[in-house]
């Protein structure tokens, strides 16, 4: 399912569980940019690359990148999947694929940035599009909102979670992508869907009291 929430004016916290529900937000400053080498636009990359640039770009996010570097890590991500795309050769899909070569290239840029935040997962674009001061105000309360719920999470089956939920991979795809038996992955997937729904319900009662 994917995730959106909105903080209304009587304090309900609205979860959108449907599929429509998860929003992509890529800045028009990364989507301008361009392949940064010139033999790159074979037509293989090049449809890789139109395909999943966002997807790129939202989990060099989530897996932890400083804003200022987001387009830097992108870059570098399809700089190393142009290199090895002639070692591709389908035992994976290519989402799984690209998931490994972004976790190794954000776990890179922390590591330069000195970041000691492991595991955060940043919530910029998993809450509705409004305009105006007051919507961003609660848009931004929200995103508060959601890190929190999803910080309840240990930080393993949180990945798993996060992946299943936010970017629609499938159980087999996130086993394969992470390592992890198949079984396993299916079972911290229950415990994480469970934690994250206790977490919410806590939220909820806490917003009651004030109330």
């Amino acid at each position: 399912m994917g995730l959106s929430f909105l903080h209304g004016e009587n304090k309900e916290l609205v979860i959108d569980s449907s599929r429509d529900g998860h929003r992509e937000n890529v800045t028009t400053a990364a989507q301008a940019m361009t392949i940064p080498f010139e033999d790159a636009a074979t037509p293989q990359f090049a449809e890789i690359y139109d395909e999943y640039f966002s997807f790129v770009f939202r989990l060099t996010r989530r897996l932890g990148v400083a804003e200022p570097s987001l387009e830097d890590a992108t870059q570098d991500v399809f700089i190393v999947v142009h290199r090895r795309l002639g070692d591709f050769e389908n035992r994976s899909s290519v989402k799984t694929w690209l998931y490994g070569i972004t976790r190794r290239v954000a776990k890179d840029y922390r590591r330069r940035s000195s970041r000691k935040e492991q595991g955060i997962v940043p919530t910029d674009g998993l809450i509705s599009n409004t305009k105006g001061p007051e919507q961003e105000a609660a848009q931004r309360e929200a995103a508060q909102i959601l890190q929190s719920l999803l910080e309840s999470i240990e930080p393993g089956r949180r990945e798993i979670f996060v992946l299943a939920e936010m970017e629609q991979m499938t159980v087999p795809e996130i086993a394969e992508t992470l390592s992890i038996n198949l079984n396993t992955t299916y079972s911290r997937l229950r415990v994480a869907r469970t934690e994250f729904e206790k977490a919410v319900a806590r939220h909820l009662a806490a917003m009651e009291k004030q109330s």
